[in-house]
């Protein structure tokens, strides 16, 4: 072999990058010439010698006309970097020999060798690895130092290569140099080197970070262990199963996966199909281009679709039995869905017509509902014959006809009509009809004021019924006084199609029902997926006993579930709160729960949690609210931490799912006690509490906030009084806009989507008339100035002291971004400590991968800012600019 190596007696680089960092106990501290802190890693993981070869033709010019090099020995991607996981005793194996990380020090003058077995006469490979920790954003200077070739990497990232070689007797070790930002948290630094074989220079390492003296000292360190806590990177990357779906002999399911990949985001979509019992796999359809898998009610089969972005979409009935596959309907243009008849005969299914675009630039709206761009649209229903391919269309005219079941015995069909009604609330009926599939009679089951979900019972006989409180009158009505009830506290009813008798079977039941199964393989019991104060839980109700069994699923919020229509199981995914979403399998006679995919496991299985616990009061009438407290990691309630209060306030309950918008977990990671509370009128507690949503836009919710968040600080001596921010969400964010009028007990406060003005949300928003018809059922601008405008955070702007950052996404429909402008205007104008955060391009939710993370880096840098007095992270995000 030759190559010609480069020779330098100093090397120094400058280069500036944005880090993300972890945790430590193994480093040394001094002082730099410059007076900084200048920290030692004497200890690191450290793994080699690999042996690694020139390839074949080294010496042969390339189409650039350069021969092999050292550094084309350095920049050979060996081992991938982002897949390195390094921990002492683990070892990965190479080309047949097992390869260990194993802990090494540093000598007495700060350098590590890279191997105490060096082999002499070949090309050489190591690894050095440590993770650092701060507990702070903090800039800081990284200082690496080696004789021969290395790369170094954060986060899997390149920070630089030094590509020569020390001469054998340089007077100075080459070194590189980087200044970087590091975030609050723990970070992994791999220095990849290689030692070619004409190199006679020692090979060794040395690192250094040198930071300015405002950070604390303690606030950097280093370590070889890789426990760590939570990061966004955690919650936003990697495997995650979304649903599954089981096969109606309960054998197999159908998991749908996702799988996200940084720096971008780009995702991955598959689903496969799994025997429950021996969980092997049966069929993958990764990289195949099909959607919408579904069971059909008998046997091993399954409906799934691909679409042809000329031709429209194609149906398939695949058998899993014996690996065929068939076209079941082919090139149909604006498919929305299907339903199997029971005995497989047909398929009802669902055509979207759109009407002819509106050329002329001018629009007149035909109500409220047509500000919506898909509401002109219109769904039809054609049934097809599986065995002669026969198709039929079922519903014509103007309105659009949504089917809701199919009879067991496949003779008639459920569906709804629903029609906007500007004369009385919810502003909308609905027309349930039942339609023959012989003669095509249409039989008008009711005309409602309030839309239900229907499906027939396993007879036939009877609906199961799920709708308002409200839906049939008083009969699901559990109030008292002239109290209205809050319509989102979704109940269940059974109606008797020949007698119209209709039973309230939650009538009593506390929880909010989110769906509904009425088992077929026991006639007598109808299952329940219920929000359930904060838990989603799964119940049975047994229609003899009228009694509720609650079936323990192994987690806190259930978020799907799916029941085997000829045995007694079920699967469903979901999560704790502090357990990412998995899935499991129920058998519901015994109880006994299986864990039937976790594709997070590993990656959190370094992830270090603080300890959670509930802590409840009562408010000043005595009842009382639930709340969960989220302690950071490490917890000492010796020390003082800062409290950031969260909050929903609207009709449902802050669960304790694992994750969302805005993870509790990732705030206490950052070094925040968290501390969330329930306020009345969300749904999950029983209907009297979540009628107190009606007609009391926060004020009753903003004394609850303000009362639980004094005692709370008041009961834990841990908590520091003067540092107690607060963070709401769409209703949640006008409630932190409300709340800065009527206290100053915050020193912080962040509204994402907020409402200011109560009669700009009512009349702009997409949504807004809609839902100010249950949260202010009956009242009006014109009849409730005390609520429109008493109510509003924008007519009481003055009254607001606290420093308060208003999110929004630039696109929201749901509520418009004027609601955050118009209360920057004000506050603006008046003087107050206020900023204004657009995020381009996004609706009510942020889902950009990149401005998501963005976004969540913003309200830490608010709130370390203000809570914390850091206020480095803010100013680097958003600097002044003297405009």
């Amino acid at each position: 072999m030759h190559r010609k190596l480069k020779s330098i007696k100093g090397l120094s680089f400058l280069l500036i990058i944005p880090v993300l960092m972890l945790i430590s106990t193994m480093s040394s501290a001094q002082t730099d010439e410059n007076n900084n802190h200048q920290v030692f890693i004497d200890e690191m993981l450290r793994m080699g010698n690999i042996r690694i070869k020139t390839p074949a033709y080294d010496t042969i010019e390339n189409l650039k006309g350069n021969t092999y090099s050292e550094e084309d020995l350095l920049e050979s991607d060996y081992l991938r970097i982002n897949k390195l996981k390094p921990q002492q005793n683990t070892s990965i194996t190479i080309n047949g020999i097992d390869f260990e990380w194993e802990k090494a020090k540093t000598n007495k003058d700060n350098f590590l060798l890279a191997e105490h077995r060096q082999k002499k006469g070949i090309d050489q490979l190591g690894y050095f690895a440590t993770y650092i920790e701060v507990d702070r954003w903090m800039e800081a200077e990284i200082k690496i130092s080696c004789p021969q070739l290395f790369q170094a990497f954060l986060n899997g990232n390149l920070l630089t290569s030094k590509t020569s070689i020390d001469e054998e007797y340089a007077e100075e070790i080459g070194s590189n140099q980087k200044k970087c930002k590091l975030e609050n948290g723990k970070h992994l630094l791999i220095i990849k080197t290689v030692k070619p074989t004409e190199s006679k220079t020692d090979w060794k390492i040395k690192t250094v970070i040198n930071f300015d003296k405002k950070y604390p000292l303690e606030s950097l360190k280093s370590t070889s262990l890789p426990k760590q806590k939570l990061d966004i990177d955690h919650l936003l990357n990697g495997q995650f199963v979304n649903s599954v779906s089981i096969s109606p002999d309960g054998d197999w399911a159908i998991f749908s996966y996702t799988k996200k990949y940084p720096p971008d985001g780009s995702s991955e979509n598959w689903t496969e199909i799994r025997d429950l019992n021996s969980n092997t796999l049966i069929q993958s359809f990764r990289n195949a281009d099909v959607s919408g898998l579904r069971w059909t009610p008998k046997g091993r089969k399954l409906t799934y679709r691909t679409t042809d972005k000329d031709k429209g979409t194609t149906l398939w009935l695949f058998d899993l039995d014996n690996m065929t596959e068939k076209v079941l309907i082919k090139d149909i243009e604006d498919f929305n869905n299907l339903s199997w008849a029971e005995d497989e005969s047909f398929i009802i299914y669902g055509i979207s017509k759109k009407p002819d675009k509106n050329k002329s630039g001018l629009n007149k709206f035909e109500g409220m509902p047509d500000r919506w761009p898909w509401w002109r649209n219109r769904n039809f229903l054609y049934k097809i014959d599986i065995q002669s391919g026969f198709t039929e269309r079922l519903t014509y005219g103007h309105l659009s006809t949504n089917l809701q079941d199919i009879r067991p015995d496949g003779k008639k069909i459920l569906f709804s009509i629903d029609i906007p009604d500007f004369n009385e609330r919810p502003y909308s009926k609905q027309y349930l009809i039942e339609m023959d599939l012989e003669t095509y009679a249409l039989d008008t089951i009711w005309i409602k004021r309030f839309s239900g979900n229907c499906s027939y019972s396993p007879n036939g006989e009877s609906l199961l019924v799920t709708g308002s409180p409200a839906m049939f009158g008083d009969l699901g009505i559990n109030i008292k006084g002239d109290a209205i009830p809050n319509d989102y506290d979704t109940q269940a009813f059974t109606y008797n199609l020949s007698s119209g008798d209709v039973d309230p079977i939650t009538l009593s039941f506390n929880p909010s029902v989110q769906q509904v199964f009425w088992s077929k393989f026991d006639e007598n019991r109808i299952y329940f997926l219920a929000t359930d104060s904060t838990y989603v839980r799964i119940y049975r109700y047994d229609l003899n006993t009228r009694y509720f069994e609650k079936i323990n699923s192994g987690f806190d919020v259930v978020s799907g579930l799916s029941i085997a229509t000829n045995s007694p199981t079920a699967v469903c995914t979901g999560s704790g709160i502090s357990t990412p979403q998995h899935a499991n399998k129920i058998n519901l006679e015994s109880g006994e729960i299986d864990e039937i995919a976790n594709p997070r496991k590993a990656q959190y299985e370094n992830i270090v949690f603080g300890k959670t616990e509930d802590w409840k009061f009562k408010n000043y009438s005595g009842l009382e609210i639930d709340g969960t407290i989220y302690y950071p990691p490490k917890f000492d309630k010796d020390k003082k931490y800062p409290l950031i209060v969260y909050y929903y306030g609207g009709t449902s309950p802050v669960s304790r799912s694992f994750g969302g918008r805005y993870p509790k977990n990732l705030f206490a990671a950052q070094g925040y006690v968290v501390y969330v509370l329930q306020p009345s009128g969300a749904v999950g507690f029983g209907q009297t509490f979540s009628s107190r949503h009606v007609n009391n836009w926060g004020i009753t919710v903003a004394d609850e906030i303000i009362m639980g968040t004094q005692l709370f600080v008041e009961s834990h001596p841990f908590i520091d009084a003067e540092k107690v921010g607060c963070i709401g969400a769409s209703y949640g964010g006008f409630m932190t806009m409300l709340l800065q009028t009527r206290t100053d007990i915050f020193s912080a406060a962040i509204s994402h989507a907020g409402i200011s003005s109560i009669s700009s949300y009512w009349g702009e928003g997409y949504w807004g008339y809609l839902y100010s018809s249950v949260a202010s059922a009956n009242s009006f601008p014109w009849n409730n100035s005390e609520i429109y405008i008493g109510q509003s955070p924008l007519f009481n702007a003055d009254k607001i002291n606290t420093p308060l950052l208003l999110l929004h996404g630039s696109d929201d429909t749901n509520v418009p971004p004027g609601e955050s402008i118009q209360l920057y205007t004000a506050l603006k104008l008046l003087g107050k400590p206020v900023e204004l955060i657009e995020v381009k391009g996004q609706n009510h939710q942020i889902l950009d991968y990149k401005k998501r993370i963005m976004w969540q880096k913003t309200i830490f840098a608010w709130f370390d800012k203000w809570l914390k007095d850091q206020p480095g992270w803010w100013d680097d995000l958003y600097p002044d600019k003297n405009l």
